[in-house]
């Protein structure tokens, strides 16, 4: 295996993974940053607030977007699978 196609390999993994898991983690991250911005104007200083509906936006990312997530990574093995006689 050469130093380029191992590269390639790489950084089409963590493409892949960023990919995957971005809809999960922007969700996450815009209801957090929206119960912040209610804390901060109510003045109710409650850490246990933001944890329940950013797992419920986690929870609701996962249904909406698991059926693509699914295919993008079985898209990434099958690849990965394809290209193993390439490599000898």
């Amino acid at each position: 295996m050469h130093a380029d196609l191992a590269l390639q390999m790489m950084a089409d993994m963590l493409w892949t993974g960023l990919l995957v898991c971005l809809p999960v983690l922007a969700l996450s991250m815009l209801i957090g940053i929206i119960i912040s911005v209610l804390q901060v104007v109510t003045q109710v200083q409650e850490a246990s607030l933001t944890f329940v509906p950013k797992l419920l936006a986690a929870g609701f990312a996962l249904i909406v977007f698991g059926p693509w997530m699914l295919h993008k990574l079985a898209q990434f093995s099958s690849r990965l699978w394809v290209g193993i006689p390439g490599l000898f």
